[in-house]
């Protein structure tokens, strides 16, 4: 690994003997007394020894360091860090949901209950789909539920034969990994130069083993499937039924739906396109879609409004349900939000959310190609995010996607997705959403400008990039076969 730069000091260094925070601490512990000696420490516990103000100052110095969408533009493709207002959490968090307990009798949660109705109500309208679970907690969880429903709607109909998956090659990489969870065999299918789905390699790849196929729409190459209709005739001509994966749902809210396109289920990351931050593993809301064939197979519970009232339904109302997902009824605080969100949107407001998500990637794609970087898909226009490829400048100048993102670094700006998808060599996926402003955008081009003139002049500033940070570049294979989080004294 390289060297640090003005290293930041782990807490340890501010240490001196006979300094505390005692002032927060509790002085004793109720029950401590009966510990047995045998599970008692026989020596204090190795921690910093410092005051309160300088262990605030700390964590909150290096919190300051963090990459994140309140404080930089961060075009991270596929699984982009979306716009969360406040209002949202702070409505979420209110203390009258806070305090309902999972278990509590539904007379004591009408108002939770009435806002999940609703919230099925919303996602059914913007997706067309017939019937809405929010059990799933994340949108890998609702690829499981869409791909388990798809094997329970065949078995129902006697069909044991149907258990391929077909996945094409630009498909989010959890959708092959869904498929065969479920015990299903994964049939891949190529797509052509321009980056839609190969229809002929899809013909061939049906049959009456064909259980459905899994479509990523726009999909990971940043373009939207302009022969879905075909894909949608040819599988339904074949018996098979239509998953939609919908994490991408920012970029066709109010313009088309699923549901219009024949498609029988669709998983919707909430937390991605409805406000709750997203990375670093959760929370996560999968809710699906199902249509009319596929709604007695879903997951459970779902609510219910019966005579002015709200309540679960369970086991007994969807005896062909695939289960439960969950110990509960899914992420609230995550559902809650995207509630929150969606009533603020409006309808004419979920139809800016895809117009502004489409204009601010295809300006960025335009300002970069005409600043010298490559599409990887030039005859085609973005949907919400799009793909350069530095295939070029790798061959040019021996640079690499992986050092325009570190040198990013360097300029204030969040790096975009590098090396997804696999398909397309030396790429950068780049997502602005919906929310940035010109300004933003074009600093983030100008940045762009700024690196590849680097690469023609002194391309060894890239490679050795960041510079800035408090931690130079990792070697990555050592950190990941040596990982050592852990302090130690000196010896």
């Amino acid at each position: 690994m390289n060297e640090l730069k003005a290293r930041e000091p782990v807490i340890f260094d501010l240490s001196q003997p006979g300094r505390n925070a005692a002032a927060q601490m509790v002085a004793s512990v109720p029950g401590d007394a009966q510990i047995p000696q045998s599970l008692r420490r026989g020596s204090p516990p190795l921690l910093p020894q410092v005051s309160e103000l300088q262990a605030v100052r700390h964590f909150t110095r290096l919190s300051q360091l963090n990459f994140s969408i309140d404080t930089h533009f961060y075009p991270l493709g596929s699984c982009t860090m979306k716009y969360n207002p406040k209002a949202c959490n702070s409505l979420a968090m209110l203390p009258e949901f806070l305090g309902r307990h999972p278990l509590g009798p539904e007379t004591h949660g009408q108002g939770f209950l009435a806002c999940m109705y609703e919230l099925q109500d919303m996602l059914k309208e913007v997706t067309g789909m017939q019937a809405v679970s929010l059990t799933p907690m994340a949108g890998a969880q609702g690829e499981f539920a869409g791909v388990a429903m798809i094997r329970a709607y065949h078995r129902a109909q006697g069909d044991l034969a149907r258990n391929e998956i077909i996945v094409p090659e630009a498909a989010h990489g959890t959708n092959p990994a869904t498929a065969t969870m479920c015990g299903c065999k994964v049939r891949e299918v190529p797509c052509d130069a321009n980056g839609d789905v190969d229809i002929d390699a899809l013909k061939a790849a049906v049959g009456p083993q064909t259980a459905g196929i899994m479509l990523t729409n726009p999909s990971t190459l940043g373009v939207f499937e302009r022969k879905i209709l075909q894909v949608r005739q040819i599988v339904q001509d074949a018996g098979g039924l239509l998953y939609y994966d919908g994490a991408n749902l920012n970029a066709i809210l109010g313009k088309v739906r699923p549901g219009d396109m024949g498609f029988d289920v669709i998983h919707m990351n909430l937390h991605k396109t409805f406000s709750t931050p997203h990375g670093g593993g959760g929370p996560g809301s999968g809710a699906v879609g199902v249509s009319k064939r596929l709604a007695p197979f879903m997951p459970i519970p779902v609510v219910y409004k019966e005579g002015g009232r709200y309540r679960w339904a369970a086991e007994a109302d969807l005896p062909q349900s695939i289960g439960r997902l969950s110990g509960f009824m899914g992420n609230a605080g995550v559902n809650l939000r995207a509630y929150v969100y969606m009533r603020m949107l409006g309808r004419e407001g979920m139809v800016r959310v895809a117009e502004f998500a489409a204009l601010n990637a295809n300006y960025l794609l335009a300002r970069l190609r005409d600043a010298g970087y490559d599409p990887a898909y030039p005859e085609r226009r973005a949907s919400h995010e799009f793909i350069i490829t530095l295939k070029r400048q790798n061959r040019e100048y021996q640079i690499t996607a992986m050092d325009v993102a570190k040198r990013l670094l360097d300029h204030g700006f969040h790096a975009p997705t590098t090396y997804f998808p696999l398909l397309v060599p030396e790429c950068l996926l780049i997502e602005p959403t919906e929310t940035e402003a010109k300004e933003d955008l074009d600093g983030f081009v100008e940045a762009m400008i700024d690196i590849l003139r680097e690469a023609e002049h002194d391309p060894e500033k890239l490679r050795t990039a960041p510079h800035t940070m408090p931690l130079r570049r990792l070697d990555d294979v050592r950190a990941a076969r040596q990982l050592d989080l852990t302090w130690k004294p000196a010896a």
